[in-house]
């Protein structure tokens, strides 16, 4: 994707300058003197697995809100209810759809010149060669300030290097002539969304705020206050930027740890998961973490090569989260070797052998398999000649990286194989199937022990 790299470098490029300037524009402002009567409070560019619940959360807060996404299938899908969501923001959304009022859906982003607030969005993920893609982000924000107008307030949520708001909305203003912080504020406040997550709910987990200058940090955590009890406000828009990238780099650092302490108590004959949580006894200093099949999903995959990137592009090294990144890179193919050697020692050969794998989706009780190990392991497998089959509750169908699309299997399929790999295990996932099977891997490390089964 040589393309999207140039067009990323480009923008780092700036962001040098804007980080020099960060600690300087943090003077208060006066509000802008244009009387505005706006039709929505809240407009929302891009209503994926972080836009739609913040535009249903503001909506239950009692805001106007306008959701907008480019998708025009993803509109459909919203209106219609067919999306994944927590139960509790399933049925905000029917409720939103069947009583319309205060809830507006549109694909023309034109339509955000109506908002007094503006929050984006979009993806942020990485192409093949783990290289930062920043094209949605880049042509949201386009469209955004080609519809900008003064008196209104834009926020960006999507995760990026540091500098980016600077780069993609502070610079691009300055250029239109208006005035960040006086004409138009500018905040950055990334998104804090685990999907399938009902203990910790969109309105509980704080938000980091951080503005332009201070009135815009300001006006960003009072707008943000609608629906977030505790947000919490810092002096830069960088600082924000970067605090995000520290949250998923440290669990991406502990992850590839884990796993790698895991496959050492392997070796030891010592259980790894009762290690674990005799070590979680300790009230400080110490923070549990699980191991399993690899990472997967919308962040810690993709998070922290943003960070990678730009130290590269400024020659810094960090070799912790190199190895880290490194390691979780090739976890599919440690699954696959593990699969091989049981099969081997079961005196099964690999090109007539049939797997079963339990569970594709990234991770327990959803239906999203971005980034999903599962895939990789699965085309791993099917390249050494193994029939691979899949079940999952959540999820009908999964499209491997050469194309291939593959559906569901029926829970007899485990009857007839030779090993079942137990990849995501959701709440309803139903294990009596397993049985006393001769041949299984917990990739999950949560199955009690017994003959016949291995962990990775």
């Amino acid at each position: 994707m040589a393309g999207g790299f140039v067009a990323c470098q480009s923008l780092f490029t700036s962001s040098r300058k804007g980080r020099q300037l960060s600690r300087v524009n943090t003077v208060l402002t006066d509000p802008p003197s244009v009387s505005q009567v706006w039709d929505f409070d809240i407009a929302i560019v891009g209503l994926g697995y972080v836009g739609l619940p913040t535009a249903l959360a503001f909506r239950a807060a009692g805001s106007r809100v306008l959701g907008v996404d480019v998708d025009e299938s993803r509109l459909a899908s919203v209106r219609t209810g067919s999306v994944d969501l927590v139960p509790g923001d399933q049925l905000r959304l029917g409720t939103a759809n069947a009583e319309p009022e205060g809830w507006w859906l549109t694909s023309d982003v034109a339509s955000i010149s109506r908002a007094r607030a503006v929050i984006v969005c979009v993806p942020t993920p990485i192409d093949a060669h783990a290289v930062p893609d920043l094209h949605a982000l880049t042509s949201a924000c386009s469209a955004v300030l080609d519809a900008a107008v003064p008196g209104q307030l834009l926020i960006l949520t999507s995760t990026s290097y540091v500098g980016c708001t600077r780069d993609l909305l502070v610079h691009p203003l300055i250029a239109r002539g208006l005035q960040p912080g006086v004409d138009v504020h500018v905040a950055f406040s990334p998104e804090r969304i685990n999907p399938a997550d009902e203990a910790f709910g969109h309105e509980e987990v704080p938000r980091v705020v951080g503005g332009f200058t201070a009135s815009c940090t300001e006006l960003a955590a009072a707008t943000l206050g609608q629906y977030v009890d505790s947000p919490h406000l810092v002096e830069t828009l960088e600082i924000a930027e970067a605090s995000k990238l520290l949250e998923n780099s440290f669990r991406a650092v502990n992850i590839a740890f884990i796993n790698e302490f895991a496959s050492v108590c392997r070796e030891l004959g010592v259980p790894v998961t009762e290690v674990i949580d005799a070590a979680a006894t300790k009230p400080y200093g110490f923070m549990p973490f699980r191991p399993g099949p690899g990472v997967g999903g919308h962040c810690i995959p993709c998070d922290p090569h943003y960070l990678l990137w730009q130290l590269r592009a400024d020659r810094v090294s960090s070799p912790i989260l190199e190895e880290a990144m490194n390691a979780l890179a090739h976890r599919p193919q440690r699954v696959a070797a593990r699969v091989g050697s049981m099969l081997a020692a079961a005196g099964v050969v690999a090109s007539r052998a049939r797997v079963v794998v339990l569970g594709v989706a990234y991770k327990p009780n959803v239906a999203d398999v971005r980034e999903s190990t599962a895939t990789e392991i699965i085309q791993l497998l099917s390249k050494q000649g193994m029939h691979v089959s899949f079940i999952d509750s959540h999820v009908p169908s999964i499209r491997l990286a050469d194309g291939q699309l593959l559906a569901a299997s029926s829970q007899e399929e485990l009857l007839d194989a030779d090993l079942v790999l137990l990849h995501t295990r959701h709440e309803d996932t139903d294990l009596a199937w397993l049985g006393e099977h001769q041949c299984v891997l917990d990739a999950t490390y949560t199955l009690p022990a017994r003959t016949g089964q291995a962990l990775i």
